[in-house]
């Protein structure tokens, strides 16, 4: 995938061209999947912040700056579409039943190391809404508390609690996941 957009390609988004428009979609579709499946519960959620970010890059496209990578723009584009729909949905998230837990075991490297890409954005995409949303704001964009405080007009306090609780939850899930595959592996 190339970071910057070919002259033509700008020139025809810039004026709107339906088959620029397209191929650039397609030129960067996984690469935005990629990011909106880490913010959203499903697949379904993820193609809706995928498509509103696509909406946005073609009606302010104008404000690109060629000179830097489209990717950076992109996928800034794309996390403030995934807060906007984090904030307008937050009433609605949902938990996935793992409040008991009360002691959950530090696992360490190893486990998450073997995990597939694929297998983490399903366990990342079961947290709840506001946990999912601050644990990729701070474990992978690199954001640090405060800053996603003033994103989500959360206190900072709440921001580490949330990531505190997301880190619990993953770990629990792991311990879960681990204990199926063994399951399976001794039968």
């Amino acid at each position: 995938m190339k970071k910057h957009l070919s002259k033509e390609l700008i020139r025809g988004i810039s004026s709107a061209d339906p088959k620029s428009q397209e191929e650039l979609y397609k030129q960067f579709y996984s690469y935005g999947m990629s990011i909106c499946l880490r913010y959203a519960t499903s697949r379904e959620e993820s193609v809706e912040i995928l498509n509103d970010g696509y909406l946005k890059v073609f009606q302010h496209f104008d404000r690109y700056d060629t000179t830097r990578p489209f990717t950076l723009w992109f996928r800034q584009i794309l996390i403030n579409g995934a807060i906007n729909y984090y904030k307008k949905n937050q009433n609605h998230s949902q938990t996935i039943g793992l409040e008991t837990i009360s002691e959950i075991p530090d696992l360490g490297k190893d486990v998450a190391d073997d995990l597939k890409y694929t297998e983490m954005i399903q366990l990342i995409q079961a947290l709840p809404m506001q946990y999912r949303t601050v644990f990729n704001l701070y474990a992978i964009e690199g954001y640090d508390h405060q800053e996603i405080s003033n994103m989500l007009g959360i206190s900072p306090g709440t921001s580490k609690s949330n990531l505190h609780r997301a880190r619990q939850k993953l770990r629990a899930m792991l311990i879960v996941r681990n204990h199926e595959e063994a399951s399976i592996k001794n039968e």
